[in-house]
């Protein structure tokens, strides 16, 4: 697990020779022209966070989607919304939970997880990326032990591991390209 800090760290330093880059107010995303697009479910409490998850993301190669970001959703939530947010999930290739605190409690995240759940876990396309304020704050919930985690190698600086629930691990850019 990581805590917030030491992720805006790594983040930060992953964007620190391409430029920092990070969400918009004009409701606009970059679609990258890479192979493996993401589908970022996260609490908009968590604005700082996401900014840095796509920086993080955007470096390795891989195309982000944040539904904020996204100028065909409704100003206002509906049911519009709803079936936008289910449409992108199923469009990219995986799905990341940015697991903090906030999202946990979030209902639109839960709601996020068991769509993801149902067209990504079969396939091996959804995991978490839990967030914390410190190494004891990470509530999490115990249906979340359930998906793969995403977490930097103990022995290896810059080195980012998928762990399952089954405990064995591959490299996050291994699992991103498959």
């Amino acid at each position: 697990m990581f805590t917030k800090q030491e992720f805006q760290t790594i983040a930060y330093n992953k964007a620190r020779n391409k430029g920092y880059t990070s969400l918009n107010e004009s409701r606009t995303f970059s679609e990258y022209s890479s192979k493996t697009s993401v589908f970022l479910s996260h609490s908009h409490k968590d604005q700082a966070l996401i900014a840095q998850a796509k920086t993080f993301f955007e470096n390795l190669g891989i195309s982000i989607y944040v539904d904020w970001a996204d100028e065909t959703m409704p100003e206002h939530t509906s049911g519009i919304t709803a079936q936008n947010i289910k449409s992108q999930i199923r469009k990219n290739d995986k799905f990341v939970l940015l697991a903090t605190n906030d999202a946990i409690a979030s209902k639109w995240c839960n709601w996020e997880v068991g769509i993801g759940d149902t067209y990504k876990l079969a396939s091996d396309k959804i995991c978490i990326l839990p967030l914390a304020d410190s190494r004891l704050t990470w509530q999490g919930n115990e249906y979340l032990q359930i998906y793969p985690r995403i977490e930097e190698s103990e022995y290896t600086k810059d080195y980012f591991k998928i762990i399952y629930p089954n405990k064995t691990e591959v490299s996050l850019n291994e699992w991103l390209n498959k």
